[in-house]
Parts: C-alpha cells; structure tokens; sequence
C-alpha cells in the first residue's frame, strides 16, 4: 500500500477521531497530513510524503488568533498584560499537549519506527505540534468559524482554562484596578450579615463605591466574601 493512499484500516481511525472531536473533514487527505509526524514523512521520502509541519505553523497562528479574540471580548476587565499571561497559559505546550492527550491524539499520529519505539505518541512536544497542525487542518478544511468553534470548546472549558484560572484570580485587586481607571472614589467593603453557628459562619459582603452600591457577595469567610462580591461588582461593570 501506498503510504500517500489511505487504506481501510486508516480511514477506520481517522473517522474515529472525526467523531471523537466533533469536526468532519470534507477532505479527509487533510486530516491525515495533520497526523504525519517528520519522522514518519522522513523514512518515505522516495514517496514524497509531506509531514504536518506546514500546517502546524498554520494551526499556531490561528490558535493565537482565536484565544486573543475570545479573552479579548470576554474577559474584559484584564489588562493587556493580563490577557498576555493568560493567553502564553492556554497556548504553551504543557496545555496543548495535555488537551492532544484527552483526545487521544497520539494514537492517530503516525510516527517513524524509532519515533514510536521511543515512546512519540506520548511526548508532549509532538502532542502539542500535531493539535496544532489538527487545528491548522481544520481551518484549512472547514475556515476560520469551524476552527473557532473547536478552539473555543477545548480550550475554554472548566477542564482546561476557566475553572482553574479564574479561581485564582484575584477579583478585589481587578476591581480596584477597574475602579481607578473609571475614575470613581475609594472602594468600602462593607459585612452586612452573618449568621450560622461559630464555627460554621457564614458572611454577606456589600460593595460601595463613594456613593454607589455595587454587588454583594458572600461566602464561609470574610476574604471570600469580598472576593465573590468583587467578582459580581466587575460582571455588573460589563454589562454596562
């Protein structure tokens, strides 16, 4: 068989992995050059076969691309250095090559003999190529809204991004900084209830800003608290 054609075997698994993802290719020849590893490409160069560097190059710019818009009309109370680091945290590799493997990617990749042998289909750095030249392959195939819309589903997610980093972020400092840009007065942050026994309590949180109320928040202590109700204050701000 000629390793440019794809086989039956072959096309039982790129099918599979169409299915596992969600997006189907209308030119499946696409796919499977997203999945050709340089030192798959290298051992039949008689053959010509292309590996999926060119279209890893493509996936990466559109991959910066898509997170840059998403985080950029999301999430807009960050600043530009902000949106910086959470953008280097989406698209390095320990990201990408941690969502290649939920996807199994590696068992689709086709690598050279000594590549496999040592262990390829697992090494992050070749996992964090191939969704790149996945990606690359995607808006090749189905354009930018296609490509967008697997990005966003895979990245932005609670697995991958948003639970783990908002919940670190902390919102009193983001809401101060907001507040100083807008110009408003001095931030109070004030208890308006407590209840539940002493060692369960349990407190509500109000936000003024010289004259005007913002959000409350509440929580277990009053750190938290003041956290939920900054958070609340900044979605208000949004939605303005």
């Amino acid at each position: 068989m000629s390793p440019l054609k794809i086989g039956v075997n072959r096309k039982k698994k790129l099918q599979k992995i169409q299915r596992e993802t969600g997006y189907i290719f209308n030119d499946e020849t696409i796919l499977n050059q997203a999945l050709i590893h340089r030192s798959y490409a290298n051992e039949w160069k008689r053959s010509k076969v292309e590996d999926n560097e060119r279209l890893e190059f493509l996936g990466d710019s559109v991959l910066g691309l898509v997170v840059s818009n998403f985080l950029f009309n999301e999430y807009r109370h960050l600043s530009e250095g902000e949106l910086s680091k959470y953008r280097a945290n989406l698209v390095c590799e320990e990201s990408l090559s941690k969502i290649a493997d939920s996807l199994e990617l590696g068992d689709y990749l086709l690598l050279g003999k000594g590549e496999a042998a040592n262990g390829g289909k697992k090494r992050p750095s070749i996992l964090a190529d191939a969704l790149e030249a996945f990606i690359g392959g995607i808006y090749l195939d189905g354009g930018l809204t296609a490509a967008q819309r697997f990005i966003v589903l895979r990245f932005f997610n609670e697995d991958t991004f948003e639970q783990e980093e908002v919940s670190k972020k902390d919102f009193k400092t983001t809401f101060q900084e907001t507040i100083q840009k807008l110009g408003y007065g001095e931030i109070e942050y004030r208890i308006t209830r407590e209840w539940g026994p002493d060692h369960d309590k349990n407190f509500e949180v109000e936000i003024n800003v010289g004259p005007r109320t913002f959000a409350k928040g509440s929580g277990k202590t009053k750190k938290e608290a003041e956290q939920q109700a900054a958070h609340n204050s900044i979605q208000k701000i949004q939605q303005r």
